[in-house]
């Protein structure tokens, strides 16, 4: 009896570590990205690199016009600034896998690349959000409390605000990214999307993690919530404050520079709401994609162009380097 219960302990250890094997023999993705004819993927691919160059010139001048112009070395100009490097990476973790897999046959991406898109992706998304609650906080302060700004804002507390930003970001993902990793992947192993997403990863696990999946779906919410809500009081306030100028010359420039962020902001949070927050179920693959190609590529394109060209200051910068450009070059 003794020998039998031992092979039995022995045939039962043998099959789970079997199984475990079998579970485990995915050790990489295919991230389908938008099938279509070779022509088509030429156009998306050309597409896609102007947009990503676009975005790397527009954000990459505004750091150079921050961190070279004696005038921009303020807590504004220091949030923007910092905004412009996150945003390249941003779209970075994105657009340059796009580009790779679109040029590939294989479009393979390993299980560790998946894992580190996903948590850059989500990490740098998530600054992102808290970056533009803490631009609408100093707007708000310059703007409604414009005597108390210099002592409130001070380049210590705008230093803390902004590590704040970059910590929160980066370590608010390596939890569930830890469990995501420890699930087992038995096949298939295509993603039908561009990059490493929550809901394709989970489909594709062979067992269930609805803690691992609440987990972050509730912190993803908590972050949109509260940092779209901040967002909207500051700038509410500070459009009741704008009212109240008696020029209507000044009424009509904030209103035009705060009415052109609302709409990027809104543009970013509507769709990451759409995707994180509201059920996705029977929502179209296709949607997704677009849903998604929208708040990770067109919103960093954009908000250069937002930030940027109506701030005589960044304009006067960004002309004194190309003028030195020119120089250098003759």
């Amino acid at each position: 009896r003794a020998t039998r219960i031992k092979l039995i302990s022995f045939f039962f250890v043998g099959l789970r570590s079997m199984n475990r094997s079998a579970t485990h023999i995915v050790t990489e993705f295919v991230l389908l990205g938008f099938p279509a004819c070779w022509e088509m993927q030429i156009f998306l691919f050309s597409l896609l690199l102007v947009v990503y160059v676009l975005t790397l010139l527009g954000n990459g001048a505004i750091i150079c016009a921050v961190r070279c112009h004696p005038q921009l070395h303020t807590p504004m100009y220091s949030l923007l600034g910092n905004f412009a490097f996150l945003e390249i990476w941003y779209v970075s973790s994105t657009v340059s896998t796009m580009l790779a897999n679109i040029l590939s046959k294989t479009k393979v991406i390993s299980f560790s690349g998946c894992s580190f898109q996903f948590y850059f992706f989500f990490s740098l998304g998530t600054a992102e959000c808290l970056f533009l609650a803490v631009m609408a906080y100093d707007r708000y302060l310059a703007i409604c409390h414009p005597l108390h700004y210099p002592t409130i804002m001070a380049r210590r507390i705008c230093g803390m605000l902004v590590s704040l930003c970059w910590l929160t970001g980066f370590l608010g993902y390596p939890i569930q990214i830890f469990f995501i990793s420890q699930l087992p992947f038995c096949g298939p192993n295509i993603i039908d999307h561009f990059l490493c997403d929550m809901d394709p990863l989970m489909a594709l696990s062979c067992s269930p993690a609805p803690t691992t999946e609440f987990i972050f779906y509730t912190e993803c919410s908590l972050v949109l919530f509260f940092t779209i809500m901040y967002i909207l009081r500051s700038y509410t306030l500070l459009l009741r404050a704008v009212f109240q100028v008696p020029s209507a010359a000044g009424q009509w420039k904030a209103l035009s520079t705060c009415g052109s962020r609302l709409v990027v902001v809104s543009l970013f949070y509507g769709t990451v709401m759409v995707m994180y927050v509201s059920p996705t179920y029977g929502v179209p693959t296709l949607i997704q994609k677009t849903l998604t190609l929208v708040y990770s590529v067109l919103t960093p394109l954009c908000n250069p162009l937002i930030y940027s060209p109506r701030n005589k200051n960044m304009k006067f910068a960004l002309r004194n380097i190309l003028g030195r450009m020119r120089i250098g070059q003759n």
